[in-house]
């Protein structure tokens, strides 16, 4: 596989930036916040490698617009029952794979670390994501989040965005 020609580095920070902010909303509970780093017509997805290497289509989790999103926090807000927890993500340098028609595709390593009302920590989930982001004068939003998860066991559910 050749390597793609560096990414300058505005768009580069830019979708760091996006990154850790994306990882921010998630970890400090501003769920609310999170949909508008979306596109309306995007696509959230959480998927097992063995799924995705196996072109299987069944997610952990899905939604096709920023409104499912939304839709997503409130039904986490109101009606899920689960344990107490909070998220730390940990994120590799983004790895831009193309920039065209300002889309710029990117792959990025993540670990989420999940720490329970007790104090224990524990890795929760590891894998990469492989986004798709637009840029539109000077904002940049996920038009798709793939979130391709390693881990083949799940302690909890998984209730939160990855």
């Amino acid at each position: 596989m050749a390597l793609a020609a560096p990414a300058p580095m505005a768009i580069l920070s830019a979708v760091m930036d996006l990154q850790a902010a994306h990882a921010e909303l998630i970890d400090d509970d501003r769920l609310e916040e999170w949909p508008d780093l979306f596109v309306e017509d995007c696509i959230y997805k959480v998927i097992s490698r063995e799924n995705a290497d196996r072109g299987l289509e069944v997610a952990t989790m899905f939604c096709t617009s920023r409104a499912m999103l939304a839709d997503r926090v409130v039904s986490l807000r109101q009606a899920n029952v689960f344990p107490v927890h909070h998220y730390r993500h940990i994120l590799s340098t983004p790895r831009i794979h193309s920039i065209e028609d300002e889309v710029i595709e990117a792959q990025t390593n993540y670990v989420v670390l999940q720490t329970r009302n007790d104090g224990s920590t524990q890795i929760f989930n590891a894998g990469k994501y492989l986004d798709r982001i637009r840029l539109r004068g000077d904002r940049f939003q996920f038009v798709s989040k793939i979130a391709i998860f390693d881990t083949n066991r799940i302690d909890t559910l998984m209730v939160k965005p990855i």
